[in-house]
């Protein structure tokens, strides 16, 4: 075939596409468990973090294991559905584009140390996309032990500062609750009056400067996600009496 001419110049190119595909495909699914695995392990790493267990990857599953004792998918009313795995069945992002009535809940509960905690799953939106995250609640449901953000989009510096230690720690000890029993949750407020976090039942800490949208992102995704549970709470008690 004649090098120079056009057919032979196609089925080179033709060919060399054919196999930097099937390369990059093949590469594509080795690395797929791999990829798994981390997103797995990462996803346990950020629900032992709010209640201040902290590991590797690779520690990750077995610390799990140990400390998260159950894990339970919650219906509409605050019954539980057993026949789901929150942590393997339920995407939020995917439930939430569900009927209300058709969503589920994920509820993780560690014991440690003789203490339970409540840790629930969240996904708001920020300024630019997706933000989500954990919080975990003590025993009394209503005082946060620990929080994890994350986000898809926002911006270096501002709404991104959502994941450091720093903006985290300010939730630790707020209450979700007022002294009425009513679920208000936590608003991220910039200029507050208590810019040092040290009231820790006026359900405010402070926003990050030059963030308001994110800021109003958290606040929303707390309650709203928070709201969700008030059935399964009210069950909790009545059990608990």
């Amino acid at each position: 075939m004649n090098r120079d001419s056009n057919i032979y110049t196609f089925l080179f190119v033709g060919i060399m596409i054919i196999g930097i595909a099937s390369i990059l495909a093949y590469t594509s699914q080795t690395l797929k468990p791999l990829q798994n695995e981390n997103v797995k392990n990462e996803k346990m790493q950020n629900i032992l973090s709010t209640v201040g267990i902290n590991v590797s990857r690779e520690e990750a599953e077995e610390s799990y294991s140990r400390y998260i004792t159950q894990e339970l998918a919650l219906k509409i009313d605050g019954s539980i559905n057993e026949s789901l795995n929150p942590f393997s069945d339920l995407n939020l992002a995917k439930e939430l584009k569900k009927d209300y009535k058709d969503q589920h809940f994920p509820l993780y509960i560690a014991d440690i140390d003789s203490q339970r905690y409540y840790i629930i799953e969240l996904r708001g939106v920020g300024l630019w996309d997706a933000i989500w995250g954990y919080i975990s609640l003590k025993a009394d449901f209503n005082t946060i032990n620990g929080v994890s953000f994350d986000h898809k989009g926002e911006t270096a510096g501002l709404g991104a500062e959502i994941t450091k230690d720093w903006f985290k720690e300010s939730f630790i000890d707020e209450k979700v609750f007022n002294k009425d029993g009513q679920l208000v949750g936590i608003t991220v407020l910039k200029g507050n009056n208590d810019p040092g976090n040290s009231d820790k039942d006026d359900h405010e800490v402070d926003a990050i400067s030059g963030s308001t949208i994110t800021g109003d992102g958290v606040t929303n995704m707390i309650k709203e996600r928070l709201n969700n549970y008030l059935p399964y709470l009210e069950k909790l008690e009545i059990a608990q009496l």
